[in-house]
């Protein structure tokens, strides 16, 4: 064989049996995907969000990698897991949960890409400069619960109008709890009704929680728009179910458990958008030029079963208003 002939086939040979790194290919670009709750009950948002990036050319464990970091609602854990994000250098950082993650990611890098996707004002919470232009490295999409406070108050006391008192149910350790309560305070006055701002940060709170209501004469209840809540809709549809009291969310997911009824944003749609701006800025997109897009998808869901349950005949004008009613 020819000097020549043997250096070709040892150079195909090398070719094919060295990884694709060592031959002088680009390594699959790696995104951090930063979640205040738990992975456990987000499987439908975090395939959302994968079909996101497809619809922009990215596949994970085809030509994107995703590195995950839950914190398993301990918001302590944010800066940490935000902090080994930056170290592993991900091309982006998807910050979704509560607005905690994406303000912890923030503190973490001026440089990296950040997507958020929650329900805060994100120009209030400090995460861009506007939304048309946000500047900076952050941008995402904002479904802003808490705009719709007043909206689910509204329904609630059509549907319950006996019910005078109403509590609503908080996460203090939610940066953006103060803001929902505000919001609904302002809404029970000028509706002639008083609230009841109840506090849950574990689950061992719900039980005492709930056996309270009665005492403090709570006729209805909001649960306030957090993964935490979110994670946990079977334990709090069948305590509102063992309570008796009417119980509206802001997930699709609970009426279709079992609970009374729901009012706001897809966040299904969100991810899905969330997903596709990770997806455009992998390929170039700069976030100061991505503007903030807000989920106007905006969907009311009635349970009648439930709602018989608990001995409640629904308006006829609220059931023409739902977007979909479970029999």
């Amino acid at each position: 064989m020819r000097r020549r002939q043997f250096i070709t086939l040892l150079g195909g040979a090398a070719a094919t049996l060295w990884p694709p790194a060592a031959r002088g290919q680009q390594p699959m670009p790696v995104i951090g995907f930063l979640n205040t709750a738990s992975s456990g009950e987000f499987l439908p948002f975090v395939v959302a969000f994968r079909q996101g990036l497809k619809e922009a050319g990215y596949s994970e464990g085809q030509n994107v990698l995703i590195e995950y970091r839950w914190a398993e609602n301990q918001h302590d854990r944010l800066p940490t897991l935000a902090a080994d994000l930056v170290r592993y250098q991900v091309a982006v950082i998807f910050a979704a949960g509560n607005p905690d993650s994406a303000l912890v990611a923030k503190a973490a890098t001026s440089t990296i890409p950040i997507v958020f996707a929650n329900g805060a004002d994100p120009i209030k919470f400090g995460l861009v400069a506007g939304l048309n232009r946000p500047g900076g490295n952050v941008t995402g999409v904002s479904f802003l619960f808490a705009a719709l406070g007043q909206k689910k108050l509204e329904l609630l006391h059509e549907m319950a109008p006996k019910a005078a008192i109403i509590g609503v149910l908080l996460n203090p350790t939610n940066s953006n709890a103060e803001n929902q309560a505000s919001d609904l305070q302002t809404a029970a006055r000028t509706l002639g009704l008083r609230l009841h701002v109840l506090h849950a940060s574990a689950e061992r709170d719900f039980d005492s929680l709930f056996a309270n209501l009665l005492q403090l004469r709570v006729g209805a209840l909001v649960i306030g728009a957090d993964a935490f809540f979110h994670n946990r809709l079977d334990q709090l549809i069948a305590l509102a179910a063992r309570h008796s009291v009417p119980t509206i969310y802001s997930w699709r997911e609970a009426p279709a458990a079992g609970g009374l009824m729901s009012y706001g944003t897809s966040i299904i749609d969100a991810y899905r958008r969330a997903g596709n701006y990770v997806g455009r800025i992998l390929k170039g997109d700069k976030p100061a030029d991505l503007p903030v897009q807000q989920s106007t998808k905006v969907e009311l869901i009635i349970n009648l079963k439930t709602a018989k349950a608990l001995g409640i005949t629904v308006p006829i004008p609220l059931l023409g208003r739902a977007d979909e009613v479970i029999e």
